[in-house]
């Protein structure tokens, strides 16, 4: 290979794609950025608004601007009678799949136009407008009617969690889902997040971008593990068969779900996080879910071990991550499992969408090159 040909970099290892002001994680150190400030600081301390607002502005609102961008949200978020009608029509569905139908039926009902050439402005609120409609949807996919009124709610956060159970949700559940949702709003250019900014670098409308974000959550590989962490506490059963379990899956090499991350080489602050919340919940799920924890960390450390001393070399331990704890958090405020990945959905849109208004206003299209490995002819 000559010095002018790029290397390869499988999956795109290593390769930077874009500048973004949106966030930073920072792997090596365990920390994550919104913008210039701790996202778990903004996670235990702000509304879902006052992040957003964060992520479009550069700044955090003033109690004024706060208060306004709740109410602009809360007014875009409305469906008309129409799409209650097209959304309801999906219930029954896979949840996700069901979601990212009625994403794109929503853009396809207002008449979204490919941005490019457009008047700006009118493409950003058709962005906000999309990304604020996500707690209705999830409501009416759940029901199969148009949401109910929800007087004096608290913003995004309370009208979601509200939606998905049918009753207003106390103060703790409440701050248990917003904290999650600020902590899962953005993250780097993950898969999601880069298929959103690639399909907004080609002009196409925003209903596609966000539902491209929308698609890669059908794989799981990418956001779709705290479902199946509640699964793995189901099989182990008790404290006390931790432990054994953990052995056994691990000698018949299979995953353990809510363990090890791409980018983070020590502890997933968001995970730290909400186990924090776990434990000031103190539901029924914590004892077991910390004994899965200490054991499952002990099993890898003891295989991870034997595997460098085998290999003569450092081998890196897996550290729990994000999805573990959200399993505990979410069940514990009343979501249903099979509602886990909407409700990621709910909080990731947010990210896509302000990514898609970052491509938009300095686009380039993504062109990279692909290595042939075929025959040539002769």
């Amino acid at each position: 290979m000559s010095e002018s040909t790029p290397s390869f970099a499988a999956g795109l290892e290593g390769v930077i794609a874009c500048k973004t002001r949106l966030s930073h994680v920072d792997g090596e150190a365990g920390k994550l950025v919104f913008n210039g400030h701790n996202a778990i600081t903004l996670a235990e301390n702000n509304t879902i608004e006052e992040v957003w607002f964060l992520l479009r502005e550069g700044r955090l609102p003033t109690a004024e601007e706060h208060s306004a961008f709740r109410a602009r949200v809360e007014t875009l978020g409305q469906l008309s009678p129409q799409e209650v009608r097209l959304v309801a029509r999906l219930k029954g569905g896979e949840p996700l799949s069901a979601f990212r139908t009625a994403i794109s039926a929503i853009a396809k009902n207002r008449n979204f136009k490919p941005w490019l050439n457009r008047d700006l402005k009118e493409v950003d609120n058709e962005v906000l407008a999309l990304c604020s409609a996500a707690p209705a949807v999830v409501e009416v996919l759940r029901t199969g009617r148009k949401p109910i009124r929800k007087l004096r709610n608290a913003g995004y956060a309370e009208r979601y969690l509200w939606g998905v159970t049918g009753k207003k949700p106390s103060a703790d559940n409440l701050h248990a889902v917003e904290t999650y949702l600020i902590l899962t709003m953005d993250h780097g250019l993950n898969a999601s997040t880069f298929a959103s900014r690639v399909t907004a670098s080609t002009g196409a409308d925003v209903g596609a971008a966000i539902t491209s974000g929308v698609g890669t959550l059908s794989g799981p590989l990418h956001g779709g593990a705290p479902g199946p962490v509640l699964d793995m506490f189901d099989a182990v059963g008790s404290v006390d068969n931790a432990r054994p379990w953990a052995d056994a899956q691990l000698a018949a090499g299979r995953r353990l779900m809510g363990f090890g991350h791409r980018i983070y080489r020590t502890d997933d602050p968001r995970s730290l996080c909400l186990k924090r919340v776990a434990e000031k919940q103190n539901g029924p799920r914590i004892e077991l879910a910390k004994a899965v924890e200490s054991q499952i960390l002990a099993a890898l450390a003891d295989r991870q071990k034997a595997r460098a001393t085998t290999l003569n070399k450092p081998v890196r331990t897996l550290r729990v991550n994000v999805e573990f704890w959200t399993a505990v958090v979410l069940e514990h405020v009343g979501i249903p499992r099979e509602l886990f990945s909407s409700t990621f959905c709910t909080s990731r849109i947010i990210g896509w969408g302000e990514h898609v208004r970052e491509q938009i206003a300095d686009n380039k299209l993504y062109r990279p090159l692909s290595q042939y490995t075929g025959s040539m002819p002769e």
